[in-house]
């Protein structure tokens, strides 16, 4: 379509609801000021280069102005007006627009690029056009002489407009896939905190006589992991505690927990020997998961009693898990071995062993899961449960609250080098013994 057939009002259509509707759609593409762009810029070159012309843009029409995604031959120019006459009015054809002498032409005559550098005599456009009928913008092809395209140059004009049509496409599809990811992981970051609070015991309890804190270091924010702990009391005036690891991650590994945990409560009051919680453990994990894929865990189940000197006798049994380790007020560092145990809910026939220790005034005991002993120092190497040890005894720490900051600094230091969540549960006995006086409930860090 020519110039002569445009019925442009440069008054009109800014307010209708075509004109609205229109904008909203250069809106939704979100290309306005966006980065130069080499694809864009092909295209601007290779609309040049059909027509044999010094000058080629891809431009999208906003409300008051004609932006320039793309701009060959025309240097420092980003934009230009929306005064009719070129893409202003190319916009209003759903063919070709051509302009074969600006000066010839009364609306083309008086804008900008043709009054002033760089002096347009001849212009062509195709629309950019949605598939919902709305023309963002234009390709355009501008020449300092007068010419007359031919037909194949047009055709290839409005092929290359439905060339940064699909483009726009594609870069709206990828950025509503990015944001549904984003909003995605946001929504499993927030179900993911939220179910892993309710597999993890909200607050410890006060046992008199005893320091307790625990701590659990996610190593991803959107990924439940299995780690567990719990510290409650016994009937019979003893205090039981157990931490442990379950295999996989996510909902399986969130049900495959609040399982574990539960049980060993459960197991706990029909018999609290640490090797008997894990044999009932053992068990049902295995008849919970006949037939299928098995799962299973790793745990340290541990039994607290008071003795008359402020001391307590610890019983302790493992099942796969590393060794708990008893700091001594010395600041020696022992690890309370529980040799035999082995991982539950997969072993035919798994054999759990128990140990004793005592923790005096002074001591503490620390349980934690591999996350922290797998973890890499900055040299690459893997800490280990040696090095965990080593670090433990070079950085005395008094007290479960202090011991647990320590670790915290760890794992700072260690940053991506840890790369699995970990679980710590710490056990101190004050130097001076704390009484029965009420005090504030400690919270899980």
């Amino acid at each position: 379509m020519t110039a002569t057939q445009d019925a442009f009002h440069p008054d009109a259509g800014q307010s209708s609801p075509d004109e609205q509707a229109r904008l909203a759609a250069v809106r939704r593409y979100r290309i306005l000021d966006s980065a130069p762009d080499g694809a864009f810029g092909r295209i601007a070159s290779l609309a040049a280069r059909i027509f044999d012309a010094p000058m080629a843009t891809v431009t999208i029409v906003d409300s008051d102005r004609v932006w320039f995604k793309a701009a060959h031959g025309l240097k420092d120019m980003s934009e230009t007006s929306c005064a009719p006459g070129l893409c202003a009015s190319a916009i209003l054809h759903s063919g070709p627009y051509v302009v074969s002498d600006t000066r010839a032409d009364p609306r083309a005559t008086v804008h900008p690029l043709v009054r002033s550098c760089p002096a347009v005599r001849f212009y062509a456009a195709a629309a950019i056009t949605t598939a919902d009928g709305h023309r963002l913008g234009t390709v355009n092809v501008l020449d300092t002489r007068p010419r007359h395209p031919t037909p194949g140059q047009l055709e290839a004009l409005e092929d290359l407009a439905a060339l940064v049509m699909d483009e726009l496409e594609v870069r709206l599809s990828t950025l509503r896939t990015v944001a549904a990811e984003r909003e995605r992981r946001t929504d499993a970051e927030r179900l993911a905190r939220t179910l892993q609070r309710t597999l993890l015991p909200p607050a410890l309890p006060l046992v008199p006589g005893l320091d307790a804190a625990a701590a659990y270091h996610p190593a991803s924010v959107d990924e439940v992991g299995g780690d567990f702990y719990d510290l409650f009391p016994l009937d019979d005036g003893r205090w039981a505690f157990f931490l442990g690891d379950v295999c996989g991650k996510g909902a399986d590994a969130a049900a495959l927990t609040s399982l574990t945990r539960y049980t060993l409560r459960a197991a706990a009051i029909y018999n609290p020997d640490p090797c008997t919680a894990l044999a009932n453990l053992d068990t049902v994990l295995k008849g919970e998961y006949q037939g299928s894929t098995p799962r299973f865990c790793t745990a340290v189940f541990g039994v607290l009693d008071a003795l008359a000197d402020g001391s307590f006798a610890v019983t302790l049994a493992g099942g796969g898990h590393p060794p708990a380790l008893a700091l001594r007020a010395d600041g020696t560092v022992e690890p309370i071995s529980t040799t035999g145990g082995q991982l539950i809910g997969l072993l035919p026939d798994p054999h759990f062993v128990g140990t004793t220790t005592r923790l005096a005034p002074g001591d503490a005991l620390l349980l934690y899961t591999d996350g922290l002993s797998e973890a890499r120092t900055a040299g690459g190497a893997m800490l280990g449960e040696d090095g965990l040890a080593r670090h433990l005894s070079e950085h005395p720490a008094q007290g479960a609250d202090a011991l647990l900051a320590m670790l915290h600094t760890l794992f700072t230091d260690l940053g991506t080098g840890v790369s699995d969540d970990t679980a710590l549960l710490a056990l101190s006995v004050p130097l001076v013994p704390l009484g029965t006086t009420d005090r504030p409930v400690q919270e899980n860090r």
